[in-house]
């Protein structure tokens, strides 16, 4: 890479391994408050080859811990907008914009097997769940995984831990039950949580809060902040370039 917008990165890593940040592939799952922050941490860490994938809209609740999440951008699909944003830091990388929800009848239209890394953000439980299973079972990708990052506050109490060791955070407990009840992953990944729980103080409401042409809602909708939510996908993409890093 001679590009001076590395030259930090590469006065810290050095010119092999930015090349080889450079030709690794990677497919993030799920650009809201947690993967929007990862995948620009990637690209400015000198990831080329991004792919990223996400369904939704920029939405004005979107606003509060969003990266592509503006005023101009509402009612824009997500990754469109951030591949926009993206490609702005580094015209030279590739990045595939797929517009589709992960699922058990979307899988195989991902190649998984096909990237270095993938890199799990989504938010939906039986999806979350079947991911882990097809890359940690049906992969030689490299895994990690954002547990919940809602109803959290204090920054110093984000941490890292082997998946089945995360303590504290209810989305891991139900996702260590659901992934019990069916086939079981079979090699261990490093997740980002956090075991703080803060209630919600404002009322909740399922809502849909954007209507031009779109209906999204979730059933259930807890509080979040753009410092927590940005450092659990700064985290996701900093145990990225650490696992190349020790490589090299």
């Amino acid at each position: 890479m001679n590009s001076p917008t590395f030259k930090r990165t590469e006065l810290l890593l050095g010119k092999e391994l930015m090349e080889k940040i450079a030709e690794k592939r990677v497919i993030l799952f799920g650009v809201g408050g947690v993967g929007s922050w990862c995948a620009e941490s990637l690209i400015r860490s000198g990831i080329r080859q991004l792919s990223i994938v996400d369904s939704d809209r920029v939405c004005p609740s979107n606003l509060n811990r969003q990266l592509m999440a503006t005023q101009s951008n509402m009612g824009r699909m997500k990754v469109e907008a951030l591949k926009e944003r993206l490609l702005d830091i580094n015209p030279q990388a590739e990045i595939k914009a797929f517009e589709q929800i992960y699922c058990a009848e979307t899988a195989a239209s991902f190649r998984i097997d096909t990237y270095d890394y993938v890199i799990d953000a989504i938010d939906t439980l039986s999806h979350k769940a079947h991911l882990i299973r097809e890359t940690c079972n049906r992969s030689k990708a490299v895994f990690f995984s954002s547990m919940g990052a809602a109803l959290k506050m204090d920054p110093s109490r984000i941490q890292v831990a082997e998946f089945w060791k995360v303590k504290g955070c209810p989305l891991a407990a139900a996702l260590r039950r659901k992934l019990r009840n069916g086939e079981m992953p079979v090699r261990k990944f490093q997740c980002v949580f956090s075991d703080e729980l803060l209630p919600n103080r404002g009322e909740a409401t399922a809502e849909p809060d954007w209507e031009d042409g779109w209906t999204g809602s979730k059933a259930r909708t807890n509080g979040t902040l753009a410092h927590t939510t940005a450092i659990f996908g700064f985290t996701l993409a900093g145990l990225l370039i650490q696992s190349l890093y020790t490589e090299n």
